[in-house]
């Protein structure tokens, strides 16, 4: 996306993503046993969440250093999302080629947030 196209954050496709793999946490989960109501499926749906959040939030801060922290935040959500996948795929929640597609889809997101990280770092020198 060319840069002067982008005129909100949700013009982001790291935003984009991470919002498209939320969703299909929430769709995932609901298949899960009832008793990870509280444990695993919470879990996941708020780090999942968590995402998207944080970069909007961030983006609403007031100088570019907070929006750089979270996306850090963002970051680490976004490594706790991959091992709580790990642990349903082990688990038998899901199979392992949901796992490998959703894990696949995460590092594109992690690598993506690394990037506007440093995009903020050049920013606010």
């Amino acid at each position: 996306m060319v840069a002067d196209k982008i005129k909100t954050v949700e013009d982001l496709e790291v935003f984009k993503l991470s919002h498209s793999l939320a969703l299909n946490v929430y769709k995932l989960t609901e298949s899960f046993p009832q008793e990870e109501r509280f444990g695993l499926i919470s879990q996941m749906r708020r780090s999942a969440y968590s995402i998207p959040m944080n970069i909007i939030e961030g983006s609403n801060r007031l100088n570019t250093g907070e929006y750089r922290r979270f996306v850090g935040i963002a970051k680490g959500s976004a490594g706790e999302i991959s091992y709580q996948m790990l642990l349903a795929r082990d688990l038998g929640y899901f199979s392992e080629e949901i796992y490998s597609e959703l894990r696949d889809k995460y590092e594109i997101v992690i690598k993506m947030l690394s990037n506007l990280a440093k995009s903020l770092a050049k920013k606010s020198q």
